[in-house]
């Protein structure tokens, strides 16, 4: 292990123990090995903007868990456009009674995702490669798109994969964008904020639950 992997793991006990999460040892294993492994896959191809254990820790696992750690208490939920398997990969770790799907266009980010999922023994995390849109939707009790698109754009992305009543969630940066007004395909919750632990930033988190069937 080297010193940027030992402050990586410093830095992810400590991130969590601020979000007050009772997180177990085996999922701090996992988190920590989606770290290292996400680490090594970045040297050779360009799946994120963080390329060391700790910025990866700092801007993509803990960001993450804060997301979780606001979120309802749902058994399924489809990541929209999950790039190297964020937010959808942790959420995983830590909610193991949820079932995840990733849905990413990009060759390259699917294999590592499925790599992961496979290293780490994620029984309840699978990923699928394709265009949201293009792909035959399963429905989830809710969807996230995070980074995708503004959230009015996003929305039609996320309908087809949320069960009658689930939820829609657009987490982003602050402050956020306007919210549709009048969607009679959705309900849209007041849009809520939070903080990525050890002085990370501000999000802004919008929620909305889907209205009909046929919604989409």
């Amino acid at each position: 292990m080297t010193g940027d992997d030992s402050s990586a793991r410093d830095l992810l006990v400590e991130g969590l123990a601020e979000l007050d999460l009772a997180v177990s040892a085996d999922q701090l294993a996992a988190l920590f090995e989606l770290t290292l492994l996400l680490a090594q896959w970045s040297k050779r191809i360009n799946l994120t903007g963080h390329k060391t254990a700790s910025a990866i820790v700092r801007g993509l696992i803990l960001d993450a868990a804060a997301l979780s750690s606001r979120l309802p208490e749902i058994d399924s939920l489809a990541d929209i456009g999950s790039g190297a398997g964020f937010p959808g990969l942790p959420v995983a770790i830590l909610r193991p009674g949820c079932r995840v799907t990733l849905v990413e266009s990009r060759e390259r980010r699917v294999h590592f995702q499925r790599q992961a999922i496979r290293q780490i023994g994620l029984e309840n995390a699978r990923a699928e490669h394709g265009r949201a849109e293009a792909l035959v939707a399963s429905p989830h009790a809710a969807a996230i798109a995070q980074a995708v698109a503004k959230p009015a754009d996003a929305l039609p992305l996320l309908l087809p994969w949320v069960a009658p009543g689930g939820w829609l969630f657009f987490p982003g940066s602050m402050p956020p964008p306007p919210i549709p007004q009048h969607d009679p395909r959705v309900r849209f919750e007041p849009v809520s904020s939070y903080r990525v632990p050890l002085g990370g930033a501000e999000r802004a988190l919008w929620c909305a639950r889907k209205t009909s069937e046929n919604a989409a």
